[in-house]
């Protein structure tokens, strides 16, 4: 962008006249006053020079010829302005002056054929915010039609499928078929990585773009400026309910178990009393060391199928948020498109790593290798079929439509909110408060520390850009 010096100009004009000029005149007197311009300088391929406080254009030079400072010695043939140059030639001046020099001076302003780089257009979360040269108090709203290389895009689909798949597979893989379990230290480095890349993506990535969409000018002022945080506590909210209702789901299968075994047990002789080594047991404190032992079933039980609804419920936000990353990747202009792709690729490599921990995580009791998989797959293919969906959208999707913004704003803050209480509660709080982190040694304490504020500091990095 070339940023003109509005210096004082030598240039000669006639004096003032005290008669009135007929409107036919006031043209030819304005161009034959003008003697010389100065300060001259380019806007893009175009010449402009400044006399007294009027900008002009140069009509003549190309983008191959040398653009000179200055022209002297103006003058007019058959109503039309010339100036010299200093080889003597002559040069035409366009004689209407554009006081208005911003609109050659747009930041963003380009000769191409893409409209929205003719605006000064940024993204946000992947979706375009353009303003148009005239006001930047005005956002242009309706869709912009643009030339997409949809090759490219068809084959970075699989780019994405790709390292999706290496970061959810890994620890999976690593622990079955590997003599990495589930208390090595390079589990534990790669749990806590993932847990800072949840809690992370969940603030800095969609709760930060749910506000984007909820304050672009193309929706209007909302009535309730609380809108995203609202939504947001409501994703919590339906976390904690399903953690909650799964919990007392599973205690009611175990408690109705229990009462069927002991009615059992009650209609036969009890073989308590026939073994040598409890002899001295009554058969009131066999069933009391049977109910402990029960109850330490039901906790163990319990603490499974938590473990098993947390996952899922994780995977639930990751899923919503991993389908709209990869419809506004696609949507995106050609002159972003790049850019955003290469830090999805990192996104969702590291958002695979963090649910992949917690999948390998899980007891085989709970779930089996071939579940795993499932699990894991559907990770996989979420964001490539958002790819494909919003290929197959190019040329009807609107970024700026006040509808789609609520829709992408709504699920955003509600992928926030899951994300949220389960890498916070599910995760942080688990591992470092009621888990193995909490009286473990010095150096994996320290390991893991390091690696989940490296999680956390990579994905809002990343969060710069997407």
């Amino acid at each position: 962008m070339h940023v003109s010096n509005r210096c004082t100009l030598s240039s000669a004009w006639v004096s003032t006249q005290t008669t009135t000029l007929a409107p036919s005149t006031t043209s030819a007197v304005a161009s034959t006053s003008i003697t010389a311009v100065s300060d001259c300088h380019s806007h893009g391929t175009t010449q402009y020079c400044v006399a007294g406080p009027s900008e002009y254009e140069i009509i003549g030079p190309t983008a191959t010829e040398e653009f000179e400072v200055q022209y002297t010695d103006c003058h007019t043939h058959s109503a039309q302005t010339y100036c010299v140059n200093s080889h003597g030639e002559d040069v035409q001046i366009l004689t209407e002056p554009n006081k208005d020099t911003d609109e050659h001076t747009s930041t963003n302003t380009t000769t191409t054929d893409d409209p929205s780089e003719q605006m000064d257009c940024h993204f946000h979360a992947g979706v375009e915010h353009c303003v148009d040269g005239d006001s930047e108090e005005h956002a242009a709203c309706d869709r912009t039609d643009r030339d997409y290389n949809v090759p490219l895009r068809i084959g970075l689909l699989f780019v994405i499928l790709i390292t999706s798949g290496f970061g959810v597979f890994l620890p999976i893989v690593a622990t079955s078929f590997t003599r990495v379990s589930q208390h090595s230290i390079i589990f534990v480095l790669l749990k806590q990585f993932g847990t800072g890349v949840v809690i992370s993506t969940a603030f800095v990535h969609l709760f930060t773009h749910a506000s984007l969409m909820f304050t672009n000018e193309c929706l209007g002022e909302l009535s309730y400026e609380g809108t995203t945080a609202a939504v947001f506590m409501a994703g919590l909210f339906l976390s904690f309910i399903v953690d909650y209702i799964s919990a007392r789901f599973v205690l009611w299968r175990q408690h109705r178990k229990t009462t069927t075994s002991s009615s059992d047990s009650e209609g036969r002789p009890t073989a308590v009393t026939r073994d040598l080594k409890t002899d001295s047991q009554t058969p009131d404190s066999a069933t009391a060391l049977t109910h402990r032992k029960e109850h330490g079933n039901h906790a163990h039980v319990r603490g499974r199928a938590d473990e098993k609804v947390g996952v899922l419920v994780l995977e639930a936000g990751i899923i919503f948020h991993s389908l709209l990353i990869g419809l506004t990747l696609v949507v995106a202009g050609d002159s972003f498109f790049l850019t955003l792709f290469a830090v999805i690729l990192f996104h969702q490599m590291f958002e695979g790593i963090a649910l992949g921990t917690c999948i390998a995580g899980l007891p085989s009791t709970a779930a089996s290798f071939l579940q795993k998989s499932l699990m894991a797959t559907a990770f996989a293919l979420i964001t490539p079929i958002g790819m494909a969906i919003g290929i197959g959208l190019l040329n009807q999707f609107n970024g700026n439509d006040p509808s789609t913004l609520v829709a992408i704003g709504t699920l955003d803050a509600l992928s926030a909110g899951i994300l949220a209480w389960v890498g916070i509660v599910e995760m942080l709080a688990k591992d470092w408060l009621h888990g193995p982190l909490l009286d473990s040694g010095l150096v994996k304490t320290g390991v893991a520390m390091v690696a989940l504020v490296m999680g956390m500091i990579s994905m809002s990095v990343l969060g710069k850009w997407a």
